[in-house]
């Protein structure tokens, strides 16, 4: 019957078809009795639609269902709500569960985090992890949890060793702290919002490669200031590294740490660039670039080109900021790579007093979805090349290991640092205290809660003083919910924690230690040895063939 009738008329239009019908009514009300003009008004603007969809040249779904076709788009539109409040089950990671979320609001707004009726999590599922439990449990007497970051007090010479090169200004670093986003990324509200909240609390804020904006100086918390490869806030005018305004910025004492930027894990070997017209006074202030012109931000560093010169380079900013801890942080990408940063670390003797590493998982930075989905390594991956590589080569003592790769919770917390972390960031979990709900909308400068916008309008729905209250919260009850994992497991601080009190059960239903299924820990010195034989083929295949003179193979 439809297909006849699609012979004398293609049923794709009745749609339109009864719109215009609709619209010849009124029409005919109005003129014969004056009656209906709101009607005529509605179906003359659906059919000037209709019109419009019949005659574009763009979408081929309107073409063929004029006015009726837009159903499609608004329902695409909402999707992502409807699947994430309607659909998806409280354990779907998407990228972050309704769980995960929960938990976030609920320690940010103070509130119990408590879950009855036990866990929901498939405990005889593939992945499934847990920590081994004490008979013998420990009283911890408080819950912030500190690393020194650049030695200790008392381990410097003073100026004369700043001037050398060394550190001298060792950071306490809380265990948790806010992971890299720049002013831009974010809204000038948000930043107010997380350095208010990291000063109370006594824990770091990254800010990201953007610089320090005027909104990261208002409140005056702990600032680790990383330095990307268009080197904002301490460049010349033909994007190069300006020791002169490095200076400025990295003395200030509220400039804890310098991080150099090699790669992120949401998009590692990618630049990027800021469009002009997005690029505010504020903003090109912080960045230290024209406003209105689009400021690009390059794939790979000027400052250097090979690893050997890539150590001068750290010392040479740990000397400028006074002696303060310098590091890098990076997606491992290449082994190789790594390898030949490490030996440059060895023939030179210069070491970054810590390194950061970002895993592919992270995301607060839009990248395309090849790079989102496809390149870098996972954090749990990376953490262990890193960590076992500066074991074999004995400088693991001298080095500290931050990372960052969707850390919401103490266990994921504990469970990085049973890996090798001596401390872990967190973006998106400080967002979510913010009042994100994972819309999805960052890169459109359309955020539904004034997280992710330069729009003045949609930034006034995030109120400075309760939000960074909420950021304080979470940091602190995060900490707590730490503090009784590291007591349950028979331990006095999360740096006890080994592969060893981590256990995952495997797709064989097998339940291993962590350490007895990731790349095994090599001894201290390994990789110092001539004979590498029996040691894992990714150190046995790449660290011979890695120079400190260059990234790429020595074959090559």
């Amino acid at each position: 019957m439809l297909h006849y009738l699609n012979t004398l008329f293609p049923v794709r239009y009745t749609a339109f078809a009864l719109l215009v019908m609709g619209f010849l009514l009124s029409l005919f009300t109005m003129v014969a009795f004056h009656v209906g003009l709101f009607w005529l008004l509605v179906f003359g603007a659906l059919v000037a639609l209709g019109v419009f969809d019949l005659t574009q040249t763009k979408r081929s779904l309107l073409r063929s269902y004029p006015v009726i076709g837009h159903l499609r788009y608004m329902l695409e539109f909402v999707r992502p709500e409807i699947r994430q409040y309607f659909l998806e089950s409280d354990t779907e990671a998407t990228p972050f569960s309704r769980s995960q979320r929960s938990v976030v609001y609920q320690r940010a707004k103070g509130d119990s985090d408590k879950r009855p009726f036990g866990t929901q999590l498939a405990v005889y599922g593939e992945g499934y992890e847990w920590i081994n439990h004490s008979l013998a449990p420990t009283q911890v007497a408080t819950h912030d949890f500190r690393v020194w970051i650049g030695g200790e007090p008392g381990d410097g010479g003073g100026a004369s060793l700043a001037e050398a090169g060394a550190c001298t200004q060792p950071y306490h670093a809380s265990v948790f702290n806010i992971s890299a986003m720049s002013f831009g990324a974010l809204s000038a509200n948000a930043i107010l919002a997380l350095n208010r909240g990291a000063r109370r609390g006594g824990f770091a804020h990254d800010t990201g490669e953007g610089s320090i904006s005027t909104h990261h100086r208002v409140h005056g918390g702990d600032l680790i200031w990383e330095i990307g490869s268009g080197y904002f806030g301490c460049r010349n005018a033909d994007g190069t590294f300006s020791e002169e305004r490095f200076t400025a910025n990295a003395l200030d004492p509220q400039v804890k740490m310098i991080e150099l930027k090699l790669s992120q894990g949401a998009k590692p070997g990618h630049g990027g660039v800021l469009p002009g017209p997005k690029v505010t006074q504020e903003i090109a202030q912080a960045r230290g670039v024209p406003a209105g012109v689009d400021c690009v931000s390059p794939a790979a560093h000027s400052a250097f080109t090979t690893p050997l010169e890539m150590m001068q380079f750290i010392a040479r900013l740990r000397r400028l900021s006074g002696g303060k801890p310098t590091g890098f942080k990076l997606c491992i990408g290449h082994p190789w790579e790594w390898f030949a940063l490490v030996k440059a670390m060895l023939q030179t003797g210069i070491t970054p007093d810590f390194i950061v590493v970002d895993g592919a998982e992270g995301g607060t930075g839009a990248a395309p979805l090849e790079f989102t989905d496809h390149v870098g390594s996972p954090l749990q991956e990376g953490l262990q090349l890193v960590h076992n590589t500066l074991r074999g080569v004995g400088l693991r003592g001298r080095i500290r290991i931050g990372c960052a790769g969707k850390v919401v919770s103490a266990f994921d917390i504990a469970r990085l640092m049973a890996l090798g972390a001596d401390w872990c960031n967190a973006a998106r979990g400080f967002m979510f205290a913010l009042g994100c709900i994972q819309a999805q909308h960052c890169h459109t400068g359309q955020c539904p809660t004034g997280v992710t916008t330069q729009d003045p309008l949609r930034q006034q729905a995030l109120v400075v003083g309760d939000k960074a209250e909420r950021v304080y919260h979470f940091h602190e009850m995060t900490l707590d919910a730490l503090k009784e994992l590291v007591q349950a497991a028979g331990l006095r601080h999360p740096h006890e924690i080994t592969a060893h009190h981590i256990v995952r059960r495997s797709a064989d239903h097998k339940v291993q230690s962590l350490a007895q299924m990731m790349l095994p820990q090599l001894p201290d010195g390994a990789l110092l040895r001539e004979d590498l034989d029996g040691l894992p083929f990714i150190y046995r295949n790449s660290w011979p063939q890695a120079s400190a003179n260059s990234f790429a193979l020595l074959n090559s």
